[in-house]
């Protein structure tokens, strides 16, 4: 398992933010050439073949990678600091979705809203036991509502990935407030 986790972490970042440190040549869609990242796993000393790379996509507990139809292609479904087009289509969000941070960044947020930061989006939840998982990877968690109902009918476009990540550009602090479930 821990061989999976690791690819994981450097699939993320070639296919998400640094493809050149691996030579990998991504289409401006974000597909690179499985074959193309099995010998850059290989040149980096790390063991995989493609059953291997077919475990970490279908294991992941992000389902953050996916393949091709034709399985000779392989991309991040977001989370990118690159200019990408993963071809998505807005899609009318629910009126509310979920935020997880961590509370040393809660004072921030809610004084200029959420910022897709480094990555093209916002990323949201449309559960408040996701946003938790995502605030704890930071420090202690705090779960944000998002008026997503009034952001939409503001104009505002919402996507939704095939992994069941919402994304937005960003999120105004009047669309903002902390959610007062249990977290």
């Amino acid at each position: 398992m821990q061989n999976i986790t690791k690819i994981s972490k450097q699939l993320s970042y070639w296919l998400r933010h640094c493809p050149q440190d691996a030579g990998l040549a991504l289409s401006e869609t974000g597909w690179a050439n499985v074959d193309a990242v099995l010998k850059a796993l290989s040149d980096k000393g790390v063991s995989c073949d493609a059953a291997k790379l077919g475990n970490v996509v279908a294991l992941n507990d992000k389902q953050r990678f996916e393949f091709s139809e034709d399985g000779t292609m392989i991309r991040a479904r977001q989370g990118h600091s690159l200019k990408i087009d993963l071809e998505l289509t807005p899609v009318p969000p629910p009126d509310l979705l979920f935020h997880g941070t961590a509370e040393r960044f809660l004072s921030s947020i809610l004084h200029v809203g959420l910022k897709p930061m480094k990555r093209h989006h916002v990323h949201l939840s449309d559960n408040v036991d996701t946003a938790i998982k995502v605030g704890k990877r930071h420090g202690k968690p705090v779960v944000l509502a998002v008026d997503a109902g009034k952001m939409a009918g503001d104009g505002d476009l919402f996507y939704r990935t095939e992994n069941g990540v919402w994304l937005t550009s960003s999120v105004p602090t009047a669309c903002l407030s902390r959610h007062s479930g249990k977290v």
